[in-house]
């Protein structure tokens, strides 16, 4: 295992995990591996995967986008027209609360705000208990709002913006609809008068010149030099962090993956430039606003995102983590809508008995799917919390007593 690369807390799993509310699942199931391991060695069949829900999901409300993004990394499944029946789709929610399921994030595939229930959907999970968070485009920041209300203090909504001028927004996200940058940012305003609780990010992938999102026929709009002022309209429009990563390309065989030199000659030349615009930009920082860099982005400037494409053979977050779609239940945002990835249809946690299914097809994907083979080119954000993991339960184990004090983060 290399070592765990400095990340902001946000993106540290691993003392998540440790967390009361969530690490009595994490022992249990780490508890779980070893007998089935053990039983194996032994010759037998090990004991089933209890009927647990995983702890936090990224749902997918629709597949429908209100953009076209060049740089969207899941263009091949938008506006496929699938969506879920409301009534089902609550269903499993109330399943998995009962469960485990502590957070659900409502993010990608399409753009979570045109779900014609959106808002009292999100109202919903707060009755269930769940701490929710948003991510979306921003372009209807008014069903946010609508919502808003029902938000806490551990609860997030982060706007996907990747731009500091109008005409560079514009020029990536395409909206079909008019909307502009000034527009967007002004809504934060009214939702942080509705509530202040939750914590407003401002989201931004960072792309360059070359970039390319699945051939050498793509144009990727530029973005890099507009960092230091998407800094300052994130913190005077109200935001309470602009968080920045660079950008991926998707893989033929689905993957995400981070490749820097697609971009230009060298990687360093890059790298540099990203470098010295993120300095600028850190002056907006104050006690109020925060400059975020993602875990991928440290690795790429630290030169060891490489070494973080080296995975178990056993990816364990695909127990604790899952993606739920219109198309289906999938192990991971790295590989939405991917075959290989696919563990159970959209109605998986709808029932008791499509929970038993869906946590032997847990148990299954476990098994088949080789992380060490398939995530062999993805800079993955779980690579220490997976090693972490594999070693306890090639180890001694875990011990409930190893908990840290609970921080109220319970998105994964």
């Amino acid at each position: 295992m290399s070592t765990p690369a400095p990340r902001e807390a946000v993106h540290d799993f691993s003392r998540k995990l440790r967390q009361p509310s969530l690490y009595g699942r994490v022992v249990d199931y780490v508890a779980w591996q070893r007998q089935v391991r053990a039983a194996k060695a032994r010759g037998e069949a090990g004991p089933a995967m209890p009927d647990w829900s995983p702890l936090s999901i990224n749902l997918d409300l629709t597949t429908a986008c209100n953009y076209a993004c060049d740089h969207c990394i899941d263009l091949e499944i938008l506006n496929s027209g699938i969506a879920y029946e409301e009534q089902a789709l609550r269903a499993s929610l109330k399943e998995m609360a009962a469960r485990g399921l502590k957070s659900v994030i409502l993010i990608g595939g399409g753009e979570p705000t045109v779900y014609p229930g959106f808002a009292g959907f999100a109202r919903y999970l707060k009755d269930l208990g769940l701490a929710v968070a948003v991510v979306s485009n921003g372009s209807r920041n008014e069903k946010i709002l609508e919502a808003a209300e029902r938000f806490d203090a551990g609860d997030w909504v982060r706007l996907s913006l990747d731009a500091g001028t109008d005409a560079t927004f514009q020029a990536m996200h395409k909206p079909k609809k008019p909307v502009t940058l000034d527009h967007i940012c002004a809504g934060i305003t009214r939702i942080k008068a509705a509530n202040p609780a939750p914590r407003l990010g401002f989201s931004y992938i960072i792309t360059w010149k070359g970039a390319t999102s699945r051939g050498a026929d793509d144009k990727i709009v530029e973005n890099l030099d507009e960092i230091p002022l998407a800094a300052r309209r994130a913190r005077d429009a109200g935001f309470d962090y602009i968080s920045f990563k660079p950008f991926l390309t998707r893989r033929e065989d689905g993957a995400e993956v981070m490749d820097p030199a697609q971009a230009e000659a060298e990687t360093a030349a890059v790298v540099a430039r990203i470098r010295a615009r993120l300095d600028e930009a850190k002056a907006f920082a104050s006690p109020s606003f925060k400059v975020l860099e993602s875990a991928n982005l440290k690795m790429l400037e630290s030169g060891a995102w490489q070494a973080w494409t080296q995975q178990p053979r056993m990816c364990h977050m695909q127990a604790l983590r899952q993606v739920l779609t219109p198309l289906g239940l999938y192990n991971c945002p790295a590989h939405r809508g991917v075959p290989k990835a696919r563990i159970g249809e959209k109605d998986a946690y709808a029932s008791p008995a499509s929970c038993h299914t869906t946590a032997a097809g847990t148990a299954g994907i476990l098994e088949r799917f080789d992380a060490s083979v398939e995530c062999r080119e993805v800079t993955c954000l779980y690579h220490d919390t997976n090693w972490w993991l594999e070693e306890a339960i090639e180890g001694q184990g875990l011990d409930r007593a190893d908990a840290v004090p609970e921080g109220g983060d319970w998105f994964l």
